[in-house]
């Protein structure tokens, strides 16, 4: 906390001094006017909201002394959003003079923010530390693995049709489902430049932005759920087929952002909202439609047939489910969404029931699967 905060803390604690941990809101309000000038205009109207949204007359000095620490409690956003706040200044896309990474961070925030004071909240204090991290990583190796297999087959387009591409450690099989990282690692191998191309652009035109909002641990957790939940759902769905691919979680996380826009439409302010959402739609659609016909196509090297679109839907059930929540409850304790306790109770039961699916139902069905590679 820089002097000024520090010295606006002690001058409301002198309001206080009984110590029953409440602030009347007229003398509340009278510190603003006086000291108002020392803060951040963002967070003087993050204030002035708290201060207007306070029917019985006291706010609350913990939820005072967290925002000026940077701290957003669930009770100070419950306030914020049940009062009728009026922001004093002009909206954050009509101001001017910034410079290219304040309007890049700007446009971030009008991308994946639905209210106008998160917007500000986020733009006032994102630092870029830590960058988004994780979906740069996991690209960066996905491109990497490639690029090694493209050398080693010799062989860049439907790599996947080399006689050798499924005998990597990687790719999910269901003869090798017992090795259970296989249900994550799968991730790293694609079926294709085409394939890994589509992939790439969409988790980093979607991810990165998310990310940066939401932090590499609610992304990460989204995006890896997302995968396991992609080769659960083809060991059940699709059961002699292998996987590849970072679909399932690439659709997580652009199934909860499309979600997050339609549920929050009046709300969201970027631009050309329904033009970006076509494309995307687009994009999903072609590399769904390519996935779902490099299936159906009889595999050139029986009887393993080519790798299963089903991880595309778990992915997609689990953006709409879990993605959703995650991403509406911006800078708030996830624990106290009750809503997210149903949908995570869900998600374990249906990974439950694929554990015991996996161990049992293949040799119960009597399965002709294809020989491991």
């Amino acid at each position: 906390i820089d002097l000024s905060i520090i010295y606006f803390i002690k001058q409301s604690n002198q309001f206080d001094p009984e110590n029953t941990g409440y602030v009347s809101t007229e003398k509340f309000r009278s510190l603003l006017q006086s000291h108002g000038s020392e803060l951040d205009p963002h967070k003087l109207e993050v204030l002035l909201a708290l201060a207007d949204s306070n029917s019985d007359g006291k706010i609350c000095y913990q939820d005072f002394v967290n925002l000026m620490s940077n701290k957003r409690s669930n009770s100070f956003r419950q306030a914020i959003m049940q009062g009728n706040q009026h922001l004093c200044n002009k909206a954050l896309f009509e101001e001017s003079g910034l410079s290219l990474s304040q309007r890049f961070i700007r446009h971030v925030a009008h991308e994946t923010l639905p209210r106008e004071i998160d917007r500000k909240w986020y733009y006032d204090s994102y630092t870029c530390c830590p960058p988004p991290w994780f979906m740069i990583t996991v690209t960066i190796i996905e491109v990497a693995m490639f690029v090694y297999y493209g050398l080693i087959l010799d062989r860049w387009v439907l790599q996947v049709t080399h006689p050798s591409f499924l005998k990597n450690p990687l790719v999910y099989h269901p003869q090798l489902r017992a090795q259970v990282w296989r249900y994550l690692s799968y991730i790293f191998m694609h079926a294709g430049i085409e394939h890994l191309g589509l992939n790439v652009a969409l988790q980093l035109l979607v991810g990165v932005p998310l990310e940066m909002v939401h932090g590499a641990l609610r992304i990460g957790f989204l995006y890896i759920t997302g995968v396991l939940a992609g080769s659960l759902a083809v060991s059940i769905a699709d059961m002699t087929a292998p996987v590849v691919g970072s679909s399932g979680g690439v659709y997580a996380l652009i199934s909860a952002h499309l979600a997050n826009i339609v549920m929050n439409w009046s709300g969201m302010k970027c631009q050309f909202k329904l033009f970006r959402m076509a494309i995307a739609l687009i994009c999903m659609s072609f590399e769904f439609g390519r996935a779902v016909w490099l299936r159906l196509y009889p595999s050139a090297y029986p009887p393993c047939p080519y790798p299963s679109f089903v991880a595309h839907l778990g992915g997609v059930v689990v953006g709409v489910t879990l993605g959703v929540v995650i991403l509406r409850n911006y800078e708030q304790r996830l624990q106290g969404q009750s809503t997210l306790w149903i949908f995570l109770i869900m998600y374990v039961v249906f990974v439950v029931f694929a554990v015991f699916w996996n161990i049992f139902a293949y040799s119960l069905l009597d399965l002709k699967l294809p020989l491991s590679p």
